[in-house]
């Protein structure tokens, strides 16, 4: 007997919009083929016409491409149902298209950038086009510039298997500084490692209040459960709300190439090598299917 498990039945429900209980009758009915029970829940009258762009497009990849001499970054990661598709070179060339697209259109986020107009056409009509031609739903599901200015770098980082990719903005103390190789190596390292580290702010002055906030709240009732005395379970907090801004910011988190430095001394050595002094200013990072 096939085992008809819970990822079939969301697979199913995903695409016709039945009940959870048909959808398991559908598949056990039909073998675990999915593509029967589609057709078994239509001929019932059961299931909604399958509309491809209502489908699942959990598969993909993220472009990127860095312009304007390294001062300008972006990204585009593009959904499609299956690894398959992701694979195959005309989605690869589709999502060249896009990336080139989104590094000329100026656009600020995804709403502005699939209504930019190429070859007498919207991004969103071109993707709709390349849909229909793959056979499964595409989605552009986000976008992302970074952009360094006269005196910084865009450094990038993209996963060999094109599902992780990072963007990081590095200031420098002048245009000389910003175009000194040790400074292009800098912004790379960094690209790297916010790959491997996944930070989410470059300092503590980018993490919103309302996560220290939480932060401090549970190493509060952590300590209280420990029994410390109440005199000492604010500065306990802290401590531990200090310890958790090092791990999740990226200037004081250990690099992933020598954990005997932080990102700080990384900025500092390379700035001094430069001739100048480096700052990061902002970062992206997208891994595919994770906000």
């Amino acid at each position: 007997m096939t085992t008809i498990t819970a990822k079939d039945v969301a697979a199913l429900r995903q695409r016709t919009g039945a009940g959870m209980m048909d959808c398991k009758k559908a598949l056990e009915e039909n073998g675990g083929d999915i593509d029967a029970a589609v057709e078994w829940l239509r001929k019932r009258g059961i299931a909604k016409a399958e509309k491809r762009a209502d489908r699942s497009t959990s598969e993909g990849l993220i472009g990127s491409h860095v312009l304007d001499g390294a001062t300008v970054g972006v990204l585009v990661e593009l959904g499609c149902e299956t690894d398959f598709v992701a694979r195959n070179d005309d989605f690869g060339a589709t999502l060249n298209t896009l990336v080139e697209q989104m590094a000329s259109s100026g656009a600020a986020d995804t709403a502005a950038f699939l209504a930019t107009s190429m070859n007498g056409q919207s991004v969103d009509e071109f993707v709709k086009l390349a849909s229909g031609k793959t056979g499964e739903a595409m989605q552009v599901r986000r976008v992302a510039r970074v952009e360094a200015g006269s005196t910084g770098t865009v450094g990038v980082y993209r996963h060999h298997n094109g599902k992780l990719a990072t963007l990081v903005a590095v200031n420098a103390s002048s245009a000389d500084v910003a175009k000194h190789d040790a400074t292009l190596e800098a912004a790379k390292f960094i690209a790297e490692h916010i790959a491997a580290a996944a930070p989410i702010a470059v300092d503590r002055d980018g993490v919103p209040a309302d996560k220290l906030e939480s932060e401090q709240r549970i190493a509060e009732d952590q300590a209280r459960q420990t029994g410390k005395p109440e005199a000492m379970i604010e500065k306990i907090a802290k401590g531990k709300v200090e310890s958790f801004l090092k791990e999740v910011t990226l200037l004081p988190q250990a690099w992933v190439r020598d954990p005997s430095k932080s990102i700080a001394d990384v900025l500092k050595e390379h700035g001094k090598t430069a001739g100048g002094e480096l700052t990061v200013t902002s970062f992206v990072r997208f891994q595919l299917g994770v906000e």
